[in-house]
């Protein structure tokens, strides 16, 4: 044999075998380390070494408690097929079958010089914003109900502006609806630290308007539903976090333009979608205000 051909050979027979022995070595591995491997390919969050979801992630389905099954005697007996199928019967009715839309809209520009609620009504700017926010209500052509209105004066204007482009809609007005301080916000600021006292009173007052408003449809309802609701932005950002099951502590990170137009959706399995928050833009660049 040549000096080259036993030199391949050589070559030939290393190579074989440091294959196997990187085959023997990840049968090994894989044998031996199987949970190491398998951890090692696990993909995981990009902020955390965590893959579980978090408990304040975690979706509750019956956070309106009008979940169908909580609704409805619990079996008894799970073994018995009649009653079983009497139980899913029951179930059924207390389904919905539409979606309720909410179109939470801030209040305009207003006057902030006013010591009163009385002298806190829009400036000129806020009432061609809400102009601008009820034409674009009227052009997007949805089967609006009703617009619900804060018992505060710069929400009232508001909505009286936005109803001349939606003149067939009555007016409702809800005192649990003003703004207020609904609860610590994290991290707190500054500039803004109301006395315990009233995050004591306000938040049990803006939770009861949130439980008033948010809610799956009831099986009686046939169509979907879209209400406009005239409030504040404390208000609407704190809604924004309950209804997304988010920490409500949260709601001060969210920023508002004035007449700006949220909306929220809830589904007839009790599934919430937030379409949009804060848009403005129906609004030319001299109009945004916050």
């Amino acid at each position: 044999m040549g000096t080259w051909s036993r030199f391949m050979s050589k070559k030939f027979v290393s190579a074989t075998a440091i294959g196997v022995s990187g085959v023997t070595g990840y049968w090994l591995i894989t044998r031996n380390g199987t949970t190491e491997l398998t951890d090692r390919h696990t993909v995981l969050n990009s902020f955390t070494t965590n893959y579980e979801p978090s408990p304040c992630s975690l979706w509750d389905h019956n956070w309106d408690h009008r979940d169908p099954r909580s609704l409805v005697k619990p079996l008894k007996k799970t073994e018995d097929t009649e009653a079983q199928k009497e139980y899913l019967k029951e179930v059924e009715k207390k389904k919905g079958r539409a979606t309720r839309h909410l179109i939470l809209i801030r209040h305009g520009q207003y006057n902030l010089d006013g010591e009163t609620d009385v002298e806190r009504i829009l400036t000129e700017v806020g009432r061609k914003q809400a102009d601008l926010t009820g034409n674009r209500l009227k052009a997007l052509d949805m089967p609006y109900d009703a617009i619900v209105r804060s018992t505060m004066s710069r929400a009232q204007e508001t909505g009286a502006i936005i109803g001349r482009s939606l003149p067939h809609l009555k007016f409702k007005d809800c005192s649990l609806l003003e703004e207020g301080a609904p609860i610590p916000p994290e991290p707190p600021i500054g500039h803004w630290r109301p006395e315990a006292s009233q995050f004591f009173q306000d938040g049990a007052r803006i939770e009861s308007a949130f439980r008033k408003y948010f809610y799956r449809a009831d099986p009686s309802q046939k169509e979907d539903s879209y209400t406009i609701i005239v409030c504040h932005a404390n208000v609407i950002r704190y809604f924004a976090c309950r209804a997304l099951q988010i920490p409500a502590e949260a709601w001060l990170r969210f920023s508002l333009g004035h007449a700006s137009i949220s909306w929220i959706s809830i589904y007839q399995n009790g599934r919430v979608s937030l379409r949009t928050l804060g848009d403005c833009g129906h609004m030319p660049k001299e109009m945004l205000t916050r």
